[in-house]
């Protein structure tokens, strides 16, 4: 029988581990709808690509129609998929995502394609933080100025401790914003939250970098328990510049135009010697 040729707008999907760090989902329908939400995040599902019907996509990831129903329901609702009866379930263009629902923003940092998110998210902390660190020094109470404080002397104590720092870090920047006695400022960094915890695990491996945050980080804190709102505001705004910096020190070079040409060279040679044997 002649092999079935595929559609170029439909593409087939399987299960496979996503790092940093696997988020294990509670139902399966969770789980089939994080893997088709990370292929479309990643581009591998670009929009306009339709997905393939119900019997194709189910066999491939083993589950059964409730539960692929159910997953394309949750990508629905997130703005990534829509579906149509006479043309099946389409991705749709990012425009149109919700991109700030916590599902998604966990998903997007939790891939390989993380990096691709960081540069929109420190442009969107360089707005709201800075902000929201001269409100803190007007608004702070002794509570949140101990909150504050308490998270900084954790940032302080888990220099050997990258996984504890993280914690610590990001109790710092919620800290400050719940600080501003602003009704919205704690739910929207409860909703990046994820986001900035991706962001910190690339800034707080290097000991030398963290040891200058942490100077930064208390630079914030000494300008709102002083009540000094610029200062506030101008060492917040260091903080994230220092970090967008540490983030492209430690990302990942792309190779060289001359070595990438090479190795795709020397991968065709490879394939057509084995073709050849």
């Amino acid at each position: 029988m002649a092999k079935r040729e595929r559609t170029p707008a439909t593409l087939q999907i399987s299960m496979r581990e996503r790092w940093p760090g696997k988020t294990i989902e509670r139902t399966l329908h969770a789980q089939v709808a994080r893997e088709i939400g990370l292929r479309v995040l990643e581009g591998e599902l670009p929009a306009g690509t339709v997905l393939p019907n119900e019997a194709v996509l189910g066999g491939e990831f083993g589950v059964s129609r409730t539960a692929l129903r159910e997953a394309i329901k949750v990508l629905e609702s997130k703005g990534l998929v829509e579906v149509r009866r006479k043309t099946g379930t389409r991705i749709r263009p990012r425009r149109d995502w919700n991109a700030l629902d916590p599902e998604i923003l966990s998903w997007l940092f939790s891939g390989p394609g993380f990096a691709a998110g960081l540069p929109d998210l420190l442009e969107l902390r360089l707005i709201v933080e800075p902000a929201g660190a001269r409100l803190a020094a007007s608004r702070a109470n002794t509570a949140n100025l101990k909150e504050i404080e308490d998270a900084l002397h954790g940032m302080d104590l888990a220099l050997e401790d990258a996984e504890s720092s993280i914690e610590f870090d990001l109790r710092f920047h919620m800290a400050i914003l719940e600080a501003t006695h602003n009704a919205f400022m704690r739910p929207f960094g409860a909703l990046i939250q994820e986001a900035l915890r991706a962001s910190f695990r690339l800034t707080n491996v290097d000991r030398t970098a963290y040891e200058r945050s942490l100077g930064r980080h208390r630079d914030v804190f000494e300008a709102i328990k002083s009540k000094d709102a610029d200062a506030a505001e101008a060492a917040m705004r260091m903080v994230l510049n220092r970090t967008s910096e540490d983030i492209e020190r430690s990302l990942p070079k792309p190779a060289p135009k001359g070595l990438a040409k090479k190795s795709n060279q020397t991968d065709r040679k490879k394939k057509a010697n084995s073709k050849g044997k």
